[in-house]
């Protein structure tokens, strides 16, 4: 595992926007913003969790303190293409992301509690995060098509993620980037990250185009769909009983490594 580009700190911001708005926003920026290299990139996330899904619960709960591990690659991976371990947690509003480039069979193994075969202030931290959680399997994989846009003289960068999709079954970065829609046809997802204050022209944009911040997870919007589906209508009664859901059927399968 290697640790290059490894530690990130920043707010985060969210909103969801309709085609028209979207449409708007990206018009705005020209001339301020420029879209990266990579132009729009699918991004596959495999999201792992305890067997009682302690983590997106809490963070479902909306405590101050919320945390996820998630393994990320660019369009399908392979067992020896470059993948990302990455721990993201997020206190008071600030985001404090680490990750770390390795490769599938390497992750697999050390998620299975198996030593790193490097050393490093990041990859402690995933240790300890690992041991403290116990086993950790894969919960959940979420598919998006991004374009970045990052400002030329400053700090701001801007990501819109088209066609959001997750899938509970097949849990593997190597098979495809289908999945089910998480929200509406035509639905995107804009993330504000900076260092320090939003510049006022862009709060000026969304201001116009009506674009308002809202709280949104992708992992727990399709956690929360999913526990409804087995759950049915209404309240269920280990809900009622304050008890956590069923493990869902087909998110438990192992991840496969070609």
């Amino acid at each position: 595992m290697s640790e290059a580009i490894a530690v990130m700190q920043r707010f985060e911001m969210k909103y969801l926007m309709d085609e028209i708005q979207t449409r708007f926003l990206l018009n705005r920026l020209r001339g301020r913003m420029r879209l990266d290299q990579y132009g729009r990139t699918s991004i596959a996330s495999l999201y792992y969790d305890t067997p009682d899904y302690r983590l997106i619960r809490s963070s479902i709960d909306g405590g101050a303190f919320k945390e996820k591990l998630r393994l990320r690659s660019y369009g399908l991976a392979t067992a020896d293409s470059p993948v990302f371990l990455e721990m993201k947690r997020k206190s008071r509003g600030i985001v404090y992301k680490r990750r770390v480039q390795s490769v599938i069979p390497r992750v697999e193994a050390f998620l299975a509690g198996g030593s790193p075969e490097q050393e490093g202030q990041i990859l402690r931290e995933l240790t300890r995060f690992r041991d403290f959680y116990g086993t950790l399997l894969p919960a959940c994989l979420i598919i998006y098509d991004r374009e970045a846009y990052f400002e030329p003289e400053g700090d701001l960068r801007l990501t819109v993620d088209f066609n959001p999709r997750f899938r509970s079954e097949g849990l593997n970065l190597t098979d495809s980037l289908d999945g089910e829609l998480l929200l509406p046809a035509g639905t995107t997802i804009l993330e504000i990250k900076v260092q320090q204050a939003m510049p006022l022209w862009l709060s000026a944009i969304l201001c116009e185009g009506r674009i308002y911040k809202s709280s949104f997870s992708k992992y727990g919007e399709a956690y929360r769909r999913l526990t409804a589906r087995q759950e049915g209508p209404g309240p269920s009664p280990r809900t009622r009983a304050g008890l956590a859901p069923v493990p869902i059927t087909g998110l438990r399968q192992p991840m496969k490594a070609s």
